[in-house]
């Protein structure tokens, strides 16, 4: 996955603790975890964003471990009722956690441990199947307590990265820093994207809302930043736009749909300021990068998510499955690629399945295409509820209420959507915009005043635990 003697001399991480490691010592690193590894196996690596754990993660794509990257922080009942399920040989922890898991140490680096699992004598029949294509496993959006992953192939990983690197002309003198959880899935394919052309990661695990983050990325003149909307919303709040910031060059936004007024701010900042804003869309799915709006379509199309990435191609099908040739048609986005992901597993058996998609996603986004071939998100097909009869685009009500206030989110059952926000006093006007809007009877919405608006560690919405709060 990764050719590191390429860029032997140069920097590979930094970290925000003062450690640095160039290529040439990753890849001694890399082969001291490999040596430290008794024998092939499936390997669960809680990661966080510190040097121990991108090194162990480094080391299983090199060295072709199959992997799942979990986050560090997941509760040990979440933890113990995976590796039931999975039954994997190796754990990569935090050390920290290392006598609340278990396991025998047989590796230390950093604050990180490799520990060895021993199973019954029932399960060893089961564990040693894995296919060899298999090199990644990811959890799916929002589950990270489901036992359902995605399963990835070093293809899939490896082309996407390629595509990205291409499309955003990343080479050696990039220095990114880490916005997102590394085991966050675009997290994930910022680090693989620049680490395949010698650039240096910034690793960071504070958040955009930390004055330590601003320093360390001032002093380590970061080029880049990722981010999800919810990132793009706090920054203009930290008044982002008057910050003095001459070595960033690019900021990349995917993990959910940016409201368009949001969009056009930022592009209008890049331009202004000799910089870029790229607008991607993707998911776990797909390595996960799907495609991306060209800078310089960038104010003209700014509600869309763009074209496909070089390698992959959309098309929108109907109901029925067929393709929907016409422009501002409605219908199911799907993607076609390399970087389709082999299939899903829920079970340690599953780990030796094939290639199952064959190259083809079905999003479950619904879209639409212009004339000129750019695409547009303007919902998911199980993001919408029933109202009286009619169909209600949830992703669509939030859109608009995010016009009055911009911590809000919607969720609903039938006959009743239910708007969060965290501000008193919004209701009526809430109300009376949607009333506008939709033609819907006042008595549709409640709104519902809370304290903040639940949220994954990656920023996005976590709509599960909203669903619960209704």
């Amino acid at each position: 996955m990764f050719n590191l003697l390429q860029y032997a001399s140069r920097k590979a991480i930094v970290t925000d603790r003062g450690e640095t490691l160039t290529y040439l010592q990753l890849n001694n690193e890399v082969e001291l975890f490999h040596k430290a590894l008794p024998a092939k196996g499936f390997l669960f690596i809680l990661s966080e964003n510190l040097l121990g754990a991108l090194v162990g993660y480094v080391a299983a794509m090199k060295k072709h471990v199959p992997s799942v990257l979990l986050n560090g922080c997941t509760d040990l009942e979440l933890v113990q009722q995976l590796i039931s399920i999975y039954h994997p040989e190796y754990l990569w922890i935090p050390t920290r956690r290392v006598y609340e898991i278990g396991g025998k140490t047989v590796y230390e680096y950093g604050d990180f441990s490799l520990q060895m699992m021993q199973y019954e004598k029932e399960y060893i029949g089961i564990i040693k199947n894995i296919n060899p294509d298999l090199l990644l496993c990811l959890t799916t959006s929002g589950s990270t307590g489901s036992p359902k992953l995605v399963r990835l192939s070093e293809s899939n990983l490896y082309s996407n990265a390629e595509s990205i690197a291409e499309y955003l002309k990343i080479d050696e003198n990039e220095r990114p820093v880490t916005t997102l959880p590394m085991y966050y899935s675009f997290g994930m394919s910022v680090i693989n994207s620049h680490l395949i052309k010698g650039a240096t990661i910034l690793l960071t695990d504070k958040t955009v809302l930390q004055r330590e983050f601003w320093s360390f990325m001032k002093e380590q003149r970061a080029t880049s930043i990722a981010g999800v909307p919810y990132t793009y919303e706090m920054l203009k709040r930290l008044g982002f736009f008057r910050m003095e910031l001459p070595n960033l060059k690019t900021m990349t936004q995917a993990g959910g749909k940016l409201n368009a007024a949001f969009v056009k701010e930022y592009v209008d900042y890049a331009e202004a300021n000799g910089k870029s804003f790229v607008v991607m869309y993707g998911q776990t799915e797909a390595a996960p990068r799907m495609s991306y709006l060209p800078y310089n379509k960038a104010v003209e199309k700014n509600a869309s998510i763009g074209i496909a990435i070089p390698g992959g191609e959309f098309y929108i099908i109907d109901a029925s499955g067929k393709e929907i040739i016409e422009s501002y048609i409605d219908g199911e986005l799907v993607y076609k690629g390399p970087n389709v992901c082999l299939g899903y597993a829920e079970k340690r058996e599953d780990l030796q399945l094939g290639n199952e998609n064959h190259g083809v996603l079905h999003t479950g986004d619904i879209a639409y295409r212009d004339e000129e071939g750019y695409y547009y998100i303007t919902g998911r097909m199980k993001r919408f509820v029933k109202m009286w009869g009619n169909r209600c685009n949830l992703d669509a009500i939030e859109q608009f209420v995010k016009t009055i206030t911009l911590n809000c989110a919607c969720s609903g059952v039938d006959d009743l959507i239910t708007i969060f926000v965290t501000e008193k006093g919004l209701e009526e006007r809430i109300k009376n915009l949607l009333m506008g809007k939709t033609g819907f009877n006042p008595c549709a919405f409640v709104v519902k005043v809370v304290r903040e608006i639940p949220k994954f560690n990656s920023g996005k919405i976590d709509y599960p635990k909203l669903q619960k709060m209704i």
